[in-house]
């Protein structure tokens, strides 16, 4: 009977996913990057997603805001340096405080987050943020790195075939949570992190004052319910804090772009929520 120990197969795939990487890096931060997914393609599935999100879900009729959120788009997508893009902003009318961005540049905005952003500055951030994902091909790495994981696990599996049962099992199980824990959710979790440095440094060059980011993640952080985010470790996202923290130290580095910029547009133009509390309560 083969009782080698399993660990050796589980290092070598972790490497594997580790270390194997695309020849592209990303604008601004220069990562390197596993991308497998030809961009066309990840366009077509952006799209088709993003068509079926946007018949899923109400349009806002907030026309103020909706107008408010195509101008931030707009100007954050002129310094993106991607023309061939076919960028859209919509506003959805949710009370969901979120956002979100697939590949081509199709970014959506959930009213419930406006609030939180207070001025167009703060909503710069959110837009951004998205902006800076698809600059990215975030989307695209991980569709990349799930064909990688996948196919990692069915190597390890064939490995572990002529092992006992309760081994096979048990190297499986092993590598489903290393894989998740130990690979996917940090990347998850850089991907974050990245898109909020490059947006930060995309809004500046907007006319955007920078030092709405690290003020927005902490409003948007006390935000939250208590106990409705996972702790860091198991979550997709870095804690609102550290993304907060982390941001400010970059102030000095965007405040520079931001002074070289044609437009200083500051904080922009509040956001009010006069009409959001009138439709709330009358939703009531």
């Amino acid at each position: 009977m083969n009782r080698k120990a399993p660990y050796p197969i589980l290092l070598i795939a972790l490497v594997a996913i580790t270390c194997f990487s695309g020849c592209r890096t990303t604008p601004i931060t220069g990562r390197r990057q596993l991308l497998v997914v030809p961009e066309s393609q990840e366009i077509s599935m952006g799209l088709s997603s993003y068509r079926e999100t946007l018949a899923s879900e109400r349009a806002s009729t907030n026309a103020q805001w909706a107008a408010m959120v195509e101008r931030v788009g707009n100007r954050i997508a002129q310094v993106a340096d991607r023309p061939d893009y076919q960028w859209e902003f919509n506003l959805i009318d949710s009370a969901e405080m979120n956002a979100f961005a697939l590949p081509g540049g199709k970014v959506a905005i959930y009213e419930g987050i406006l609030p939180i952003c207070q001025t167009e500055g703060g909503l710069a951030v959110v837009m951004s943020h998205e902006i800076a994902h698809a600059l990215a091909r975030h989307g695209g790495e991980r569709i990349s790195q799930q064909y990688v994981v996948t196919g990692l696990g069915k190597l390890v599996d064939m490995a572990a075939m002529n092992r006992t049962d309760i081994t096979r099992n048990r190297v499986n199980q092993a590598f489903g949570v290393v894989s998740k824990y130990g690979v996917v959710l940090p990347y998850s979790r850089k991907h974050e992190s990245e898109a909020d440095h490059m947006g930060m440094l995309l809004m500046a060059q907007a006319g955007y004052d920078p030092r709405e980011a690290p003020r927005f993640w902490s409003r948007f952080g006390q935000a939250q319910a208590d106990g409705e985010r996972p702790i860091e470790f198991l979550s997709t996202h870095p804690a609102d804090h550290r993304r907060s923290a982390e941001l400010a130290e970059l102030i000095p580095e965007a405040m520079a772009i931001y002074e070289r910029s044609s437009t200083q547009l500051g904080r922009g133009e509040p956001i009010s929520v006069a009409d959001a509390d009138v439709k709330n309560s009358i939703n009531r």
